[in-house]
């Protein structure tokens, strides 16, 4: 999946600093609870992966589980003490909500399993997922139209919508309201994102079709997931 962030209108995320807050919000992450870390190398290269948030002990560490080995490639070397992560999750029962705090590697251990001990973070950024905000967005999708599959770019996504744009599509016939499927293909083997919405918005062009997807409220969790792994929240 292809993401360029270009910009981002957001409500700038809270900071919570005091030990009570920070507690109250790291427990929003419920043990078992699906993650993504964000790993800088020395050389500036960048990676996000999906994994797993274990717990906390108040004031000492956090524990996350080590990502699938597969999956990290070259950047497994820089899973070691000292190297800055970012930890982002959705709130259980909350999915237009985010939490996030950054930390650093205080060591890595192997047994039971692999996990990485985190320093305690000094502060913890909450940031609701509204519908005001909408993210311009490069992701390469394709999308259902009747039997046909057309490949298709979402330039823009919000929690309740997107833009889609299709090159050489100005012969399609669509209709407002007609229900399709967007497909998204994770590039590192797991499960492909599937969202579903109605047209509006329809504006044909000189090289193609330009129209927006009202999602449905059984893609919103999906849609979610999509954001998080889009946004880049300031600590």
């Amino acid at each position: 999946m292809v993401i360029e962030n270009k910009a981002l209108m957001a409500e700038k995320p809270t900071k919570i600093e005091t030990a009570t807050r920070l507690n109250r919000n790291l427990g929003l992450f419920h043990a078992g609870a699906s993650v993504t870390i964000d790993v800088s190398t020395p050389a500036g290269q960048k990676a996000k992966f999906r994994t797993t948030f274990i717990g906390y002990l108040p004031k000492q560490y956090v524990l996350i589980q080590f990502p699938e080995p597969n999956k990290l490639g070259q950047f497994s070397q820089h899973i070691k003490q000292g190297t800055v992560i970012t930890v982002r999750g959705l709130i259980e029962g909350h999915e237009g909500a985010v939490v996030a705090f950054i930390s650093s590697i205080k060591q890595t251990i192997q047994l039971p399993s692999r996990i990485m001990v985190l320093d305690f973070p000094h502060s913890v950024s909450l940031q609701n997922l509204r519908s005001a905000i909408r993210i311009d967005t490069d992701i390469n999708a394709r999308v259902k139209i009747d039997q046909n599959y057309w490949q298709t770019t979402i330039t823009n996504l919000s929690i309740n919508g997107c833009q889609l744009s299709i090159v050489n599509g100005e012969k399609l016939v669509l209709s407002e309201k007609k229900v399709l499927e967007i497909i998204i293909e994770d590039k590192h083997g797991g499960s492909n994102v599937k969202l579903n919405g109605a047209v509006c918005n329809l504006k044909h062009q000189n090289d193609g079709l330009s129209f927006g997807i009202k999602f449905n409220t059984q893609s919103h969790k999906s849609v979610s997931q999509l954001l998080l792994d889009t946004i880049s929240i300031e600590s």
